[in-house]
């Protein structure tokens, strides 16, 4: 059973690192078809020149420019789920704390209420549950909080658990914003019609030997699309409903570990 999970481990990741390159395989079958076709059809009719390989250089470019502005929100988003489990740890230990030494039936109450926030969490990264619903869930905390300090509960430990509750709500929104937001939708636009320029041309470019003119497009094909798909997933970390927690997904490691402490915290 150990050596099968090692096995599962491994192959996962593998496929985690040859994701993008094992998804851009059907391109580069296609791109290499035509070409043989365009070569043995005599529609290669263009030559090699400066023009093309400053759109080359250009790409490139405009490829560095993305992924230096994705790369920011990627490092931001790295911190998100250890931040946000770190403020529901930190609101389970309080109620806990509360419940075991006043014994009081809200305390009880709030905390079979985070463990069902909890499950909900989980569906929320797999868009499996509304925003809305999650931060719904996140205001409803007040209604426990009122009843703590009805029941003579420390000023103290309320305003503690209603800045996690604070932060709870910013990470939140910020997740949801770095997930339904594209990094400049335009650029997208240049690279992907500068991508097919590139190809197109590739297509028909003159290049002796044949072989080498083969090689030279899918090297150029490939590398181009690879960045364009990497930074694509770089720009959507957390695009576990298409992805599960693979390839360049931010891990959810810190909120799966969390379940262990709330099974165990009654």
């Amino acid at each position: 059973m150990k050596s099968e999970g090692l096995i599962k481990k491994s192959g996962r990741k593998i496929w985690q690192k040859w994701s993008i390159a094992i998804r851009i395989i059907p391109l580069i079958i296609l791109i290499a078809t035509l070409k043989i076709i365009s070569h043995n059809y005599g529609l290669e009719v263009i030559e090699l020149n400066a023009l093309f390989t400053s759109l080359v250089a250009g790409t490139i470019f405009l490829i560095g420019f993305l992924i230096s502005g994705v790369l920011s929100d990627y490092k931001e988003s790295e911190k998100l789920p250890s931040e946000l489990s770190a403020s529901m740890k930190s609101l389970f230990d309080d109620t806990y704390t509360i419940y075991k030494s006043k014994n009081t039936p809200t305390a009880l109450e709030f905390i079979e209420f985070q463990k069902s926030f909890y499950s909900s969490l989980v569906d929320w990264f797999y868009k499996n549950e509304k925003t809305e619903s999650i931060l719904k869930k996140i205001s409803d905390m007040n209604h426990f909080f009122i009843e703590l300090d009805k029941e003579g509960i420390q000023a103290g430990y309320i305003i503690k658990m209603k800045n996690e509750q604070n932060s709870l709500r910013k990470m939140i929104l910020r997740i949801d914003t770095i997930r339904d937001t594209d990094f400049i939708g335009s650029a997208y636009a240049i690279l992907e019609a500068m991508g097919f320029l590139i190809g197109c041309c590739l297509l028909i470019i003159k290049i002796e030997p044949f072989y080498a003119s083969l090689f030279f497009t899918l090297v150029v094909t490939f590398l181009i699309s690879y960045m364009f798909m990497l930074i694509k997933d770089l720009d959507n970390p957390f695009d576990y409903s298409q992805n599960g927690e693979s390839g360049t997904e931010i891990s959810l490691k810190p909120i799966h570990d969390l379940k262990i402490v709330i099974n165990d915290f009654i």
